[in-house]
């Protein structure tokens, strides 16, 4: 029986990683922690036979012999400190993308994992999508060729997250669309590739179209609830474009939570010498075979990738295995977010 604490029992917690511990045999979640405790009470009163008790400090859990491991699913800022509390007290760790705000504080939790010999998950929930997992399997066995581009879509159409909120105050989030979006389909490009090793970048980043919070006008927003446009903070990117260069294949891309444009457009597009993908975000994906010019929509059986994640950690932690969202293998990810911040900031191309 695996002994777990919740630590943030918001969106992710609750749409996703909850539903899914509950459908893991031998998990008992001994503290649902969130610093609203109504939320974690939420939880509880949701999964009754699962969680045994709610707290708002998370200092509880992890001073519990029992708690085997935690999963870390606050805001972003929030990551660095509680992870490595955490890992500091013996426990294990999943820890919900990004790894943290920075690239810098991202190396400090890898090498505190090592320290503390603990498994130290990231949750970049495609890595175990089943769609992505048969492309990769294609690119790996040559179908494709040489890939040598691929190019991220993640544009949505005026649905910035909790304008004001903590989304869109960098102090809290570390960025935008970028961190937020973008990290999904830029991990993806590169666990494509192999764990592709960077070599360059250039960036812009946009905060264009809520610059005046009060007369921002929205088809959608997601943690709506958060939103504080009176007193609130919006500094962070709602369009981001760039360039990427790695010692395997180069990498474009345009992200927009916010744009005056109204299909929302979620793919990627991967090149190769003998033949290319479409992948839809979440979805399955159409191969176009370079020799007989048709198209075709490869056959899987579509999973719970949550599910999926949630229990390769879980199997981690006996095993002691490093699997593929071991926070090793999504470094480069998360050093890439950083150079591109970076070339934006400055306005020019980022060497690594």
């Amino acid at each position: 029986m695996k002994t777990l604490a919740i630590i943030g029992c918001g969106r992710i917690a609750s749409l996703q990683h909850f539903p899914a511990i509950s459908q893991i045999e031998g998990v008992r979640i001994k503290y649902a922690c969130d610093l609203i405790e109504s939320k974690a009470q939420a939880m509880k009163d949701k999964y009754p036979t699962l969680v045994e008790n709610v707290i708002t400090d998370y200092k509880i859990a992890l001073a519990d012999e029992e708690v085997e491991a935690v999963f870390v699913l606050t805001p972003n800022y929030m990551h660095y400190t509680i992870t490595m509390d955490a890992l500091r007290a013996g426990k294990h760790v999943f820890c919900e993308k990004p790894i943290t705000v920075s690239y810098d504080l991202s190396v400090e939790m890898a090498e505190e994992a090592k320290r503390q010999n603990k498994i130290l998950n990231i949750g970049v929930c495609n890595r175990y999508n089943a769609g992505v997992e048969k492309l990769k399997n294609m690119i790996d066995n040559g179908e494709l060729g040489k890939v040598y581009h691929i190019y991220c879509s993640f544009r949505g159409c005026r649905s910035i997250p909790g304008l004001g909120g903590d989304f869109t105050t960098k102090s809290v989030s570390g960025g935008g669309v970028l961190i937020d979006w973008g990290i999904h389909f830029l991990d993806i490009a590169l666990y494509l590739l192999g764990n592709a090793n960077l070599v360059s970048a250039s960036c812009d980043a946009y905060c264009e179209l809520a610059k005046d919070m009060k007369s921002y006008k929205y088809k959608n927003m997601w943690a709506e609830d958060t939103m504080d446009v009176e007193n609130g903070t919006n500094d962070v990117d709602d369009f981001i474009s760039g360039y990427v260069r790695t010692d395997k294949a180069s990498i474009s891309f345009n992200g927009a939570w916010a744009q005056n444009i109204a299909p929302i457009e979620m793919y990627i597009d991967i090149l190769g010498d003998k033949g290319g993908a479409r992948l839809q975000y979440g979805e399955d994906f159409e191969f176009f075979d370079g020799d007989t010019l048709e198209a075709s929509k490869p056959a899987f059986e579509m999973n719970n990738m949550f599910i999926a994640e949630d229990s390769a950690f879980l199997q981690a932690i006996d095993s002691g295995e490093k699997t593929k969202t071991y926070i090793d293998n999504i470094l480069q990810s998360m050093l890439l977010l950083d150079v591109l911040y970076k070339s934006s900031d400055a306005k020019k191309e980022w060497h690594v």
